[in-house]
């Protein structure tokens, strides 16, 4: 049975597509069978994984519209060893599309459930903003990661989120909790960031992941080269971080209750 996860954060710029990305090589160097699904129209994800999102004959705006199945729609990543359902501009026009469906918010999670068993993970790299295709996201998953960065501004936008997490356990997808909140960009030498980091552990408590990902200039140049930060540098301190990550989701999966 595979753990479905979200990346979410209404906020942008916070490194969901890097969490995203790389969590899902790292993950897949751990012998975990992978699949990422690209929910962001910018198709990021798609890119930063080594496909080309121009010439992708299936994406999940066909998956979510019901013209492919969520298994012709998947691809290999060519360095990240995991698989992935691609993303493009089409994706922009499901939100207008996804309106007049029946079960809109329920169609990707529909979708998925014949792959259930092929893989260990599957992640979600959702737009940043409350959409219907963060909506689908969030119905379709066991859980949410949250990256961060230690800032004042992303304070207000976690409580926003949280409460967002919160309505939709209640109202569409009674599975659904907080896995854990990703500190990312982090550097120690700037006071603010290590107090938002203390605040956050204080309320969250073992909310918070233990890994915490530095600010690294290998992981921003990798998406370039259509490689996983994992895959670009493994010897890099991001690198190495992310993979600790992936073993930290592994641990942490084992105490996970069972819907």
């Amino acid at each position: 049975m595979s753990r479905l996860f979200c990346i979410a954060n209404q906020k942008g710029g916070v490194g969901k597509t890097t969490t995203a990305v790389n969590l899902a090589a790292g993950l897949a160097a751990q012998q975990q069978r992978v699949l990422l699904i690209d929910l962001d129209p910018q198709g990021n994800a798609t890119m930063g994984s080594g496909v080309d999102k121009r010439t992708l004959p299936r994406t999940v705006y066909h998956v979510l519209l019901g013209l492919a199945t969520a298994g012709e729609a998947v691809v290999r990543s060519p360095g990240g060893a995991y698989d992935l359902i691609g993303a493009n501009r089409e994706l922009a026009g499901a939100e207008v599309e996804l309106v007049s469906l029946e079960n809109r918010e329920q169609r990707l999670r529909d979708a998925l459930a014949p792959l259930d068993d092929a893989y260990d993970f599957t992640l979600i790299d959702c737009p940043p903003a409350l959409s219907l295709l963060t909506l689908n996201g969030l119905c379709a998953v066991q859980g949410v990661i949250i990256p961060m960065q230690c800032e004042y501004f992303a304070l207000e936008g976690l409580t926003d989120l949280v409460n967002t997490i919160k309505r939709v356990h209640a109202g569409l997808n009674q599975e659904l909790e907080l896995i854990g909140l990703l500190r990312v960009m982090f550097d120690p030498r700037m006071t603010l960031q290590q107090q938002v980091s203390d605040q956050l552990e204080s309320h969250f408590g073992d909310k918070v992941f233990r890994t915490i990902i530095p600010r690294n200039v290998r992981l921003a140049e990798a998406p370039s080269h259509g490689l996983p930060g994992v895959v670009f540098d493994r010897n890099a301190r991001g690198a190495q971080a992310y993979v600790s990550f992936g073993a930290e989701v592994i641990e942490r999966v084992k105490t996970m209750r069972v819907a």
